[in-house]
């Protein structure tokens, strides 16, 4: 049963993953040379690719450090 501890626990922990995520992708973004956003508009799907895969494993990275 879910009870209002573990629903707690688990939107915390969420919030603590979206923020982590958000950063890292933010420092990802500024570390890179290029203006990831406009490339993408321009149309540039290598780079699109690439921050799509970028955004996949620091998803994967924070749900293993937060799963155990």
């Amino acid at each position: 049963m879910l009870t209002t501890a573990v629903l707690l626990a688990t939107l915390v922990y969420a919030g603590i993953g979206l923020v982590i995520f958000v950063l890292g992708f933010w420092l990802w973004d500024r570390v890179t040379p290029v203006d990831l956003w406009g490339e993408v508009c321009k149309g540039n799907v290598a780079i699109a690719i690439l921050a799509g895969s970028v955004a996949i494993a620091l998803a994967m990275i924070i749900s293993a450090a937060i799963h155990g």
